[in-house]
């Protein structure tokens, strides 16, 4: 099993920057595809972006170009760098472990942090 901790979440002013970070264990880490959700109140958990074993990386659209995730195996940790941040991304933000081959699916993932709170305000 994977373990999952957030951190780095917080109040950010739009246009302004946060970095995410997921620190793992466990002995499937590298193995696992590795992804962000982020769930606003009366929402549902939405996939923001993921990365797999080999490094590929996957996006939804409306992150392109601003979020870059990123893994590190041998310290067994995930993170997503957000630039140019807008209120719509205000969230709380999930880490998540999944199968090997990518998936968009929440309910794919078996693994789940607790969650940190982005706030961007206009």
């Amino acid at each position: 099993q994977v373990q999952l901790v957030e951190s780095g979440g917080g109040l950010v002013q739009a246009g302004g920057s946060l970095r995410l970070s997921c620190a793992a264990s466990g002995r499937t880490f590298s193995s696992a595809t590795l992804g962000w959700f982020r769930q606003a109140p009366e929402k549902e958990r939405e996939f923001v972006a993921a990365i797999n074993w080999s490094g590929t990386t996957y996006y939804t659209d409306s992150v392109k170009g601003r979020f870059t995730i990123s893994r590190d195996n041998a310290k067994k940790m995930v993170d997503l760098q957000m630039n140019s941040l807008k209120p719509e991304d205000t969230a709380v933000y999930y880490c998540a472990a999944g199968v090997v081959t990518y998936t968009r699916a929440p309910g794919e993932y078996y693994s789940w942090g607790q969650g940190t709170q982005v706030t961007v305000s206009s």
